[in-house]
């Protein structure tokens, strides 16, 4: 009996040595097959860091001025008659915009134009009679005054006739009109405003720092959000010659081609001065940086061999200092190198060695200065 119980223990123990010895055998058999497999490589875009020359630019925001505004004004009190503009039209310099009453004024100025004929009839008699000696040289001289007086008197009616001719100061356009036919107007109250658009103004203000680097005629961009897309060019004009004592600020203006007529005085801009030397920096689209709390990196791809002597493409994660950033780029500052292979697509799935495969047959289109059209 207990050689029977002996011989089945010692069955059991063999079966299960031989089920440990395979399982064992197994187990070896995956470790080496996953130390020979390989993770497939992740597939990215990739691009050379440059270096390149980038434009210095101080920026600022301004508010656009016409060169010439007015609002024009009544100068005498008196009922309009006519109105000889429309509310946002074009007018050029002496154009009769309005006229008001001066049917008084015609019946003065022919009595006046009465009284200096009979004046200047009066003046050549004295004349006459002065060479003969008939009248004496203050006769004379009062006839001389009573003609000028006259003629003064003829004058200032012509003068108060055009007054109340209101015409244009300049040519320009006009905004909307503030008054109605048939109005009786006051002195001073408003008509319509009248601006000249092209070229415009442009004023904004700089800290007085930055004053040593501002000078007459240098080149200005204006951009505003009213017209997307478009860039208007100009030159500073002028640079106030104090300081704000408040602010510490330093104001400038400069003058540009508003060449569509799109810019209008009031609108708010982005004013860019252009500075005369460039700066070399190192740039990178911004799609090559993954950004982070604890520091913004870049993956460099470089090649190595492994133990088969198969080549491989590995990526290598670099910490980088970032500087300014200019359209679809941005300047590293430090952690890179000039002419550095870098992924700019596919940067979520990699990580430090990961193998990739480089794809740029579809690559975006990184500009310095991209349009919203473009986008």
């Amino acid at each position: 009996m207990v050689i029977r119980y002996a011989v089945t223990i010692l069955g059991l123990l063999l079966l299960i040595g031989v089920l440990a010895g395979l399982k064992i055998t197994q187990f070896q058999a995956m470790a080496e097959a996953g130390k020979a497999m390989k993770p497939p490589a992740e597939v990215v875009s990739s691009t050379v860091i440059k270096r390149e020359q980038w434009e210095q630019t101080l920026r600022s925001v301004g508010t656009l001025e016409a060169v010439r505004g007015v609002t024009i004004t009544a100068e005498f009190s008196g009922r309009i008659d006519q109105i000889l503009f429309n509310s946002g039209s074009h007018v050029e310099q002496g154009a009769l915009l309005l006229q008001q009453n001066i049917d008084a004024e015609k019946a003065q100025l022919r009595a006046a134009e009465a009284s200096l004929a009979l004046a200047k009839a009066n003046l050549a008699r004295s004349q006459e009679l002065l060479t003969k000696r008939v009248v004496s040289q203050a006769q004379y001289d009062a006839a001389d005054a009573e003609y000028k007086l006259a003629q003064a008197q003829v004058e200032n009616i012509q003068v108060t006739i055009d007054k109340k001719s209101i015409k244009a100061p300049f040519a320009g356009r006009l905004g909307i009109r503030k008054v109605n036919l048939g109005q009786d107007i006051q002195k001073g109250q408003a008509i319509v405003t009248l601006q000249t658009a092209n070229p415009m103004l442009v004023n904004f203000s700089f800290p007085q720092q930055q004053l040593a680097d501002l000078a007459l005629g240098l080149e200005v961009r204006v951009t505003s959000d009213a017209v997307p897309g478009h860039s208007y060019s100009g030159k500073i004009t002028a640079i106030n010659p104090e300081v704000n004592a408040q602010s510490r600020n330093v104001l400038v203006q400069a003058q540009l081609d508003n060449d569509n007529d799109k810019l209008l005085p009031g609108m708010f801009a982005v004013a860019s001065v252009v500075m005369p030397e460039q700066r070399s920096v190192l740039s990178v689209p911004l799609t090559a940086i993954r950004y982070a709390t604890f520091g913004d990196s870049i993956f460099v791809l470089e090649g190595s061999q492994g133990d088969d002597g198969e080549k491989t493409l590995t990526a290598t994660q670099q910490f980088v200092q970032l500087g300014e950033a200019r359209g679809d780029f941005v300047e590293l500052l430090e952690g890179a190198q000039e002419g550095s292979v870098v992924a700019t697509a596919g940067l979520f799935k990699l990580r430090n060695g990961a193998p990739v495969a480089v794809n740029n047959k579809v690559v975006p289109n990184f500009e310095h200065d991209p349009a919203p059209a473009n986008r």
